[in-house]
């Protein structure tokens, strides 16, 4: 019998072993979570409203809203390197052996290396949203330009490509194989920048013959299958598939409420989508295959964030006002364990 729970125990935590960063969004901290347990917190890392994090080898860095950019040892969960590039972070990314931060306020953009030494700031005069890396090109918006910059990290981040009149207000972008994709805050449809050749244009989407007018979300809140993206809807219960290749409207989903994120299973088999208002506390599991909802089920107050195990056996879940980060069995849907955790939102898997 003692053999059998201490099975039992070894199988049950390595199923819980990844180790998450979960932000606590009132409290400018990460909470560590280990094994299915909360473990430690990491602190003093600045604004955590929209905060991101990423991990590259033995580190994660975390920029915060207020400008702050932070370097912690994933192995010792400790912050090890702190700085204030700018006053207003919106974004970053890796590339080759640099980190390039998009600053909101100061209007530019910051070459730092992974030691967070600045190596370059690049003046826009602009604010930048949308920074993302293609091979040795780094490219991103100006937002107050209406332009694309592509700079090359081969030529000392030397500005190789600019695309004037790209759009109206550029506010996020994706990249998709060779081309970058961005979207606007004043204009409908999208803007694509072929990468390979540098030829860009500007498509509205369609559905048969008829534009389809809807306002595109964040692209972080896209889901991205192949050649599909599954688009929530701002302001309506649905959301739309759509051909990423022609920005054609394969077809519409009907949801319990207004969508906010969609975050798809490693399979490519299922999505998830969470709702705001009234319908916040709740989940939708929809199939990828049929295109439509199959179970809706609460999940906690408030929910923030969701994020599939790497395996995709397990669904995280953040819900704000539970105070609580809730894992689901993505077999059944039914409530795996509940880690108290103030206030998450972002959940970020760094091991």
């Amino acid at each position: 019998m003692l053999y059998l729970i201490v099975l039992f125990m070894a199988i049950f935590n390595t199923v819980l072993a990844e180790k998450l960063y979960v932000v606590e969004r009132e409290r400018g901290a990460l909470a560590v979570i280990e094994s299915g347990k909360f473990v430690r917190e990491i602190k003093d890392l600045g604004n955590l409203n929209h905060a991101i994090v990423k991990t590259k080898g033995d580190f994660s860095y975390c920029i915060a809203r207020n400008g702050y950019f932070s370097k912690i040892d994933n192995r010792a969960d400790r912050l090890i390197k702190k700085i204030k590039p700018g006053n207003s972070g919106i974004g970053f990314t890796f590339i080759k052996n640099y980190i390039a931060i998009a600053h909101y306020d100061p209007k530019k953009v910051t070459i730092l290396d992974l030691n967070l030494n600045t190596i370059k700031q690049i003046n826009t005069g602009s604010r930048n949203v949308g920074i993302k890396p293609y091979k040795h090109l780094l490219v991103f918006s100006l937002m107050d330009k209406d332009q694309i910059w592509v700079l090359d990290a081969d030529k000392e981040f030397k500005k190789v490509f600019t695309v004037e009149n790209a759009g109206k207000m550029p506010f996020d972008a994706l990249i998709n194989k060779d081309r970058y994709i961005v979207g606007f805050f004043k204009e409908r449809g999208v803007g694509i920048l072929d990468l390979t050749h540098m030829k860009y244009k500007k498509v509205k989407f369609v559905s048969g013959e008829e534009e389809v007018v809807f306002k595109i979300p964040h692209f972080g809140m896209w889901g991205v299958i192949e050649n599909k993206a599954v688009i929530p809807a701002v302001g309506e219960k649905k959301a739309y598939v759509v051909s990423i290749k022609s920005m054609e409207v394969i077809k519409h989903i009907p949801l319990k409420g207004l969508p906010v994120f969609i975050v798809i299973s490693p399979d490519k088999k299922t999505a998830v989508v969470n709702y705001s208002g009234e319908n916040d506390h709740l989940l939708s599991v929809i199939d990828l295959k049929k295109f439509r909802v199959i179970k809706t089920f609460p999940a906690g107050k408030r929910v923030m964030h969701m994020r599939f195990s790497k395996d995709g056996k397990k669904l995280y879940v953040s819900s704000y006002f539970d105070n609580s980060l809730k894992i689901f069995d993505t077999k059944n849907w039914k409530l795996l364990k509940e880690i108290t955790v103030p206030n998450p939102s972002g959940i970020f898997i760094v091991r």
